[in-house]
C-alpha cells in the first residue's frame, strides 16, 4: 500500500494541473470572443471593397490581382495548396485531420505546398513531405500581413486553401476552398451594385485594369486573413475542448487521489490500532502467567 504522504504529493500535483487547465480553458474562451469580433470587422471592410469591385468589373474574370506587366511572366501550371495550422501543439487533433485531408488530395507533380503554422510544418516533415515555404501563424488578430503569400499565389494557375472552420465550441471542421472562390463567396453576401464604374464616368490612374488588379489583391489579402482568423478561431475552440476535457480528467483524478489518501490514512491508523491491541493482549497474557 502506498504511503499517505506519497499520495498527498500526487494530489497536490494534480491540483496544480487542475488550476493550469482551468486557466488555459479561460484563455481560449477569451480569445474566441476576441477573434469572433475581428472576423466581423474584417467582413464589413471586405463588403465595401467588393461593392466597388463589382461596380468596376462586370464580367466574371478573376486574375488573382496580376498587373498587365505580369501577364508575360510564366504562370506555373500547378495548383498551390495552402494549409493553415496551429503554431504550437495545443490545438487538439484538428491539425492532424487537416494535414491528412490535404495529403489525400496531394500529388507532388501537380501541387506545391505552403504551410502556415509550425505544427503543420513539423507534421509534414515527419511524414517526409516537402513544402515550398513555411510561414509562422500570426500572433496578432489584427493587421495580418499576408502580402508575401499573395505574391506566391500569383505565380500559380490555381490555389486552394485548407483551413479549419469554427462551427461551435465542441465542433470544428476541416475545409478546402479555392482562394478565388473564397473571395467570390465572401462578396456574394453583399448587395449587387446599382451603378457601373467605367472609364466613361470615372478617371482611372494609371488604368482601370490596374485599379481592378489592386482591388483583387486587397480582397485576396482580406479573404486569406479571414481564413487564417477562421482557423485560429477553430484552434482556440479545439484548445478549449482539449483543456476542458483535461480539466475534467484532472479533477476526477484529484478526487480519486483524495479518496485514496483518506483510505491510506485510515489504513495506517488501523494498523497502529491493531499493534496497540496486540500489545495490550500480550501484556495481559504475561500478567496472567505470572
Amino acid at each position: 500500500m502506498r504511503r499517505p504522504n506519497e499520495i498527498a504529493r500526487d494530489e497536490a500535483s494534480m491540483a496544480t494541473l487542475v488550476e493550469l487547465t482551468s486557466v488555459f480553458e479561460g484563455i481560449a474562451s477569451m480569445r474566441i470572443a476576441q477573434t469572433k469580433n475581428q472576423v466581423l470587422e474584417s467582413t464589413k471592410f471586405f463588403d465595401q471593397l467588393w461593392h466597388i469591385y463589382t461596380q468596376l468589373r462586370v464580367d466574371s474574370l478573376f486574375s488573382f490581382g496580376r498587373e498587365e506587366s505580369d501577364k508575360s511572366k510564366v504562370i506555373l501550371d500547378k495548383e498551390l495548396f495552402i494549409i493553415i495550422t496551429a503554431e504550437g501543439g495545443f490545438s487538439g487533433d484538428i491539425d492532424q485531420k487537416l494535414v491528412q485531408a490535404m495529403l489525400e488530395e496531394y500529388n507532388p507533380e501537380k501541387n506545391d505546398i505552403i504551410v502556415i503554422g509550425h505544427h503543420g510544418a513539423m507534421q509534414l516533415s515527419q511524414r517526409g513531405i516537402s513544402f515550398r515555404k513555411y510561414y509562422k501563424l500570426p500572433n496578432k488578430d489584427k493587421n495580418i500581413n499576408v502580402s508575401p503569400i499573395i505574391r506566391e499565389v500569383q505565380e500559380y494557375k490555381k490555389c486552394s486553401v485548407f483551413y479549419q472552420q469554427y462551427i461551435s465550441l465542441m465542433n470544428q471542421e476541416v475545409k478546402r476552398i479555392s482562394l478565388s472562390m473564397a473571395v467570390k463567396t465572401a462578396g456574394q453576401a453583399g448587395d449587387r451594385p446599382d451603378e457601373i464604374i467605367s472609364e466613361a464616368n470615372y478617371i482611372f490612374e494609371p488604368t482601370s485594369f490596374a485599379v481592378a488588379a489592386h482591388l483583387e489583391r486587397s480582397m485576396m489579402k482580406i479573404a486569406l486573413a479571414q481564413l487564417i482568423l477562421q482557423s485560429k478561431l477553430a484552434q482556440y475552440a479545439s484548445r478549449f475542448r482539449a483543456m476542458s476535457a483535461s480539466h475534467q480528467r484532472a479533477d476526477e483524478e484529484k478526487i480519486d487521489l483524495h479518496l485514496a489518501y483518506n483510505r491510506a490514512r485510515r489504513g495506517v491508523k488501523d494498523e497502529r490500532l491493531k499493534e496497540i491491541i496486540n500489545g495490550m493482549k500480550k501484556i495481559q497474557k504475561s500478567g496472567v502467567a505470572t
